[in-house]
C-alpha cells in the first residue's frame, strides 16, 4: 500500500522590512522609519503621526470617515497606500484648527449641532472645507453632491446642510470684512507738495518764528 503523500509546505514569504516615509503633514514635514510596505495612509496617520481626526469606518473608501486632503483634494486615507503620498501635502482635521481656535467650518458644525455620535464628522468637515475652497457660495445641490459619498448613520443630514451654509456665510463675511479693513488701512496715497509760483512764494515768506 502506497504511503500518503504529505502536502507541500507553502513557500516562505520574504521578510517585509519597515520603510522610511516622509510627507508634509498639516504644514510641517513628517517622517517615519517604521511604515510597513503595505501600510495605508490612515494607518500611518493614526499609528505613527497620532492623528485621531480621520477614522477607520468601512476600510473600503466608501463611508468617508477617513477623509483627508491630499494636495488640497478630498481623499480616502483607508485605501491609499502610504508609500503613494511620499513628498505630498496631507491635511487632517487637526491641521484645520483646534479647541482654542477652530476653523470656521469646524465652528459652524459645532454651532449648528451637526453631529451626534461624531464618527462621520471628520469626513463631513474635510469635504466641506474642500468644497468651500473651490465654490465659496455653493448651491444646495452642490453641497449635497459634495457630501453624497459621506455616510451619516445618525441621520443628522439637516443639521449638516445647515452647518455648511453657515460656514459659507461666515467665510464670505470674514473675507468682506478683511477687504474692508485692508482698504481702510491703505487709505489715500501721499499728496504731492505744491509746485509752481505758489510754492516759491510760500518758501520766500518769512515765518512768525523768524519775525
Amino acid at each position: 500500500m502506497a504511503e500518503p503523500v504529505s502536502p507541500a509546505s507553502p513557500p516562505e514569504r520574504p521578510p517585509q522590512h519597515p520603510r522610511a516615509l516622509s510627507f508634509q503633514l498639516n504644514g510641517q514635514w513628517f517622517e517615519t522609519q517604521g511604515a510597513s510596505p503595505g501600510a495605508t495612509l490612515l494607518q500611518v496617520l493614526r499609528n505613527d503621526a497620532l492623528c485621531n481626526g480621520p477614522k477607520f469606518g468601512c476600510g473600503l473608501g466608501q463611508c468617508g470617515a477617513c477623509t483627508v486632503l491630499v494636495d488640497g483634494r478630498v481623499a480616502r486615507a483607508c485605501v491609499i497606500p502610504a508609500a503613494g503620498v511620499a513628498g505630498r501635502e496631507i491635511t487632517t482635521l487637526e491641521g484645520l484648527g483646534g479647541r482654542e481656535a477652530p476653523h470656521p467650518v469646524q465652528q459652524a458644525f459645532i454651532d449648528a449641532q451637526a453631529a451626534q455620535c461624531g464618527y462621520c464628522t471628520n469626513g463631513m468637515v474635510m469635504a466641506t472645507v474642500a468644497l468651500l475652497r473651490r465654490s465659496p457660495q455653493p448651491t444646495d445641490a452642490q453641497i449635497r453632491e459634495a457630501l453624497s459619498h459621506n455616510l451619516c448613520r445618525c441621520g443628522a443630514h439637516v443639521e449638516i446642510l445647515q452647518a455648511v451654509r453657515l460656514a459659507a456665510q461666515r467665510l464670505a463675511e470674514a473675507k468682506m470684512a478683511g477687504a474692508t479693513r485692508s482698504g481702510m488701512a491703505s487709505g489715500p496715497g501721499p499728496t504731492e507738495p505744491p509746485t509752481g509760483p505758489a510754492q516759491s512764494a510760500a518758501a520766500a515768506a518769512p515765518t512768525s518764528a523768524a519775525r
